[in-house]
């Protein structure tokens, strides 16, 4: 299957399953715990969004100050806004994913596996491209008469 299609499929069942889970927790503990527990998700989202963010900019700064590539704060900053849009959005499925991009660690993880997976083989394109460039002979010329 196609990236394209995947995504598609991904957004199409994921409301259906939050609807059907955000019912069933409903039925065993009722609408309005429900109803706080899917606020108290978001506002704790907002919070880690707000602590994570500040802590992997200071990061993103040191690095830059000491001279290196913040390389993994880079990848870690979408990893974040797209952890703190998972968990504003309302569900418990989406809240999961969110916590699991808010939290250090796996996050340090996901990032570990783009930059070596993703990141590392387009370098390496490049650097095959680059290659193919030192049989070209560049030069200029004059016609002389």
């Amino acid at each position: 299957m196609r990236v394209l299609q995947v995504l598609f499929l991904v957004v199409l069942i994921i409301p259906f399953a939050e609807i059907y889970l955000l019912l069933q927790v409903g039925s065993i503990i009722g609408a309005l715990p429900t109803i706080f527990l899917v606020v108290f998700t978001a506002a704790l989202g907002a919070w880690l969004l707000r602590q994570q963010g500040f802590a992997t900019f200071q990061r993103f700064q040191a690095s830059l100050a000491q001279g290196e590539i913040p390389a993994y704060e880079m990848i870690e900053g979408p990893i974040i806004l797209l952890g703190g849009a998972l968990l504003l959005t309302p569900g418990f499925i989406t809240d999961m994913l969110g916590f699991a991009c808010l939290v250090p660690s796996l996050r340090r993880k996901i990032a570990q596996y783009v930059l070596e997976n993703h990141l590392l083989q387009a370098a390496g394109n490049f650097q095959q491209a680059r290659a193919a460039e030192k049989n070209v002979l560049e030069g200029e010329f004059r016609k002389e008469d």
